[in-house]
């Protein structure tokens, strides 16, 4: 994919097997690469921790959760769910997580000195602000072009 033309959205980024199983990996781009800043690591820390923590305790998909985490670009995160998915079948597993983060409130889970290794490195009401602007900004009026990349 090209990322001068990548926009943010929710995009398959690949499809491996496993056996006979198939793995997902989503891009969940939240900042449009090369053309606007990138997270500040502080709201990318708190959005995989809130992220995380929904994703997993979420019981119509915890099973299907393999990882959730940060790109080191600072543009987006990774989604590997177990399944042969498309975009369009976790727009609104992704709107709700971003809803969760917007509306937390409350200690941030895992970000304890015994629980994270950079557990000082985080920013609620950054995270709070980011995963707000996607809401509205992408998820709101998400369409083709910001469920598959670009030819």
């Amino acid at each position: 994919m090209d990322h001068l033309k990548l926009l943010p959205g929710i995009y398959v980024s690949r499809k491996d097997k496993i056996g006979s199983e198939t793995v997902t990996t989503f891009d969940i781009r939240v900042t449009r690469p090369n053309c606007e800043p990138v997270m500040e690591t502080g709201e990318i820390h708190t959005i995989e921790h809130l992220g995380a923590t929904y994703l997993r305790n979420r019981a119509d998909v915890a099973d299907q959760i393999i990882y959730f985490g940060p790109m080191g670009c600072r543009t987006g995160f990774y989604l590997l769910m177990a399944g042969d998915l498309e975009s369009e079948d976790i727009v609104e597993l992704i709107r709700d997580m971003f809803a969760f983060i917007t509306d937390f409130e409350g200690e941030i889970p895992g970000a304890r000195p015994e629980q994270c290794g950079n557990y000082s490195d985080q920013d609620l009401d950054g995270a709070k602000k980011r995963a707000e602007r996607y809401l509205n900004e992408v998820i709101a009026q998400i369409g083709p072009e910001r469920l598959h990349y670009a030819e």
